[in-house]
């Protein structure tokens, strides 16, 4: 039974400073790593992409393992709050350690980042997939579950932003020794110390601040203790039973497509912001923070826009914004519709349309939070069976993949526009000037056109808020009948 009534923001905001967590990883993984290892220590970018590449392998096991394991534990501290307590120390320790390796070689580095990349993402899939299963368990009611996904997401990208404060403007500042600050080896294991605490610190208060909602969230069926083959058996079925649903069908399918999309611009941003539009770091730091503060400011306007519009809607529109935003300022500059590269008003420009683009996607992003909440009230309705973990750790994937597929398929398009390597590729004057036309029309149209598939994939969502309110009604039926049948029940007094 989910917590009566409206929750109070004290609990509302404890379970949204948790994703603070995971946005100062995503910021922390998908952007320093791989040029720490590669451009800093050395390691041959194919190696470090392979490391990679093999993390989000093991996650497509790991997340639904948490999930699945989350949604069928029993203890006196609930379901989901025991693995985001174990997470804490095993990710601020392998997080440290990932951007402090204790070796040199080529080989052993790649080892070292193959270990500790999935050490810290495992950890984090101990701690992520509970807690944003916790979200839906937590409130049964359609607005109420957008805004606590609108806490989660605000705070993500507050972790977000703090990570690339701290860095640009603390530890990878320019010294006498190194004018490039990120090149600076020594300057990363503090940078990591801090975020780890900082994880541990948001983890923490994110399971304390949530206890108190244990009574009523969902309990466990009893059932015997499985070996390990049949607890991973069970999770084939756990993910078979989510994929029955229609709706989670399209919804995870069409996000996966943007995601995938999303994590291709990530890999190409320094490219485009250093090349196609010439900025220095400085204004690559402002353009590059300018979409997550555009994040936090539409969060605040989700919950309006799903009472008036619906979530489907929602979810449609970030994703077409996102695609709008993507192309509009490279056709602009294939157009000479902007002003030339250099000149402050087309920084600025830069920076308002990042800040509108991250505004309206986040529309998207609480949207698809919300909306697996409610299948899962549908699944329950359909088998009997509460199953947030799995269903959350399916989106969870989803996400990663941003950071996993994403930077393979980047770096494929970089080989097939002949992208020019090595470091005395230092401004676009080095670059052929048909290379840098193609980078943008890669960054911009081409990858925004995958949108469109996406909206299509949204297009066949069915479940709607009456549909959901008679099934919550149907539940609570369901519920009252189960709770006079167990006080009814020989031997159920004394």
């Amino acid at each position: 039974m989910p917590i009566p009534g409206k929750l109070r923001f004290d609990m509302k905001l404890a379970f949204g400073v948790g994703q603070a967590a995971e946005g100062l990883f995503g910021a922390a993984y998908g952007t320093f790593l791989i040029f720490y290892y590669n451009q800093v220590l050395g390691l041959p970018g194919s190696l470090a992409g392979a490391a990679v590449g093999i993390a989000l392998v093991v996650d497509a096991f790991t997340d639904p393992l948490a999930g699945s394991l989350s949604d069928h534990w029993r203890s006196r501290f609930g379901r989901r709050h025991p693995f985001m307590y174990t997470s804490i120390l095993p990710l601020a320790l392998s997080f440290y350690f990932l951007f402090h390796p204790l070796v040199t070689t080529e080989f052993g580095l790649f080892v070292w980042l193959v270990v500790f990349s999935n050490a810290t993402r495992t950890s984090m899939s101990l701690y992520h997939v509970p807690h944003i299963a916790l979200g839906a368990e937590m409130s049964e009611d359609y607005d109420e579950r957008s805004k606590l996904v609108g806490y989660r997401m605000f705070f993500a990208n507050v972790g977000v932003l703090f990570a690339f404060a701290a860095g640009f403007l603390y530890f990878f500042t320019p010294t006498p020794e190194f004018e490039n600050g990120q090149l600076d080896a020594g300057a990363y294991p503090g940078f990591a110390l801090l975020l780890a605490v900082l994880m541990g610190a948001t983890i923490f208060w994110s399971g304390w601040g949530t206890r108190t909602a244990i009574p009523f969230l969902p309990v466990a069926p009893e059932a015997p203790r499985l070996g390990l083959g049949r607890v991973l058996w069970r999770v084939v079925l756990d993910i078979a039973a989510a994929m029955r649903s229609v709706s989670f069908r399209w919804l995870f399918f069409g996000v996966l497509v943007i995601f995938v999309m999303v994590g291709v611009n990530g890999g190409l941003d320094l490219y485009v912001f250093t090349y196609f539009w010439e900025l220095d770091r400085a204004a690559i730091l402002l353009v590059i923070c300018a979409y997550p503060v555009g994040v936090l400011v539409g969060s605040l306007f989700c919950a309006p826009f799903f009472r008036r519009f619906g979530k489907k809607a929602g979810l449609m529109f970030g994703a077409l914004s996102w695609a709008f935003w993507q192309t509009l300022p490279i056709v602009a500059r294939l157009l000479d519709w902007l002003p030339a590269n250099g000149e402050p008003l087309l920084i600025a420009l830069l920076i308002g349309m990042k800040v509108i683009q991250g505004a309206s996607t986040v529309q998207a992003n609480v949207a698809f939070g919300s909306m697996v909440a409610d299948i899962i009230d549908e699944h329950e309705h359909e088998t009997g069976k509460r199953q947030e973990g799995i269903f959350f750790a399916a989106s969870s994937f989803s996400a990663k993949a941003t950071t996993g597929i994403g930077n393979v398929i980047a770096g494929i398009a970089l080989d097939l526009i002949a992208w020019p390597r090595g470091a005395h590729i230092r401004t676009a004057a080095d670059v052929p000037p048909e290379t840098l036309v193609n980078l943008g029309l890669v960054y911009g149209p081409v990858v925004a056109a995958f949108g469109f598939v996406s909206v299509w994939c949204y297009t066949h969502y069915r479940l709607t808020r009456e549909r959901h309110a008679e099934i919550l009604e149907e539940l609570g039926r369901r519920r009252e009948g189960a709770a006079v049948g167990s006080v009814g029940a020989p031997g159920s007094a004394g």
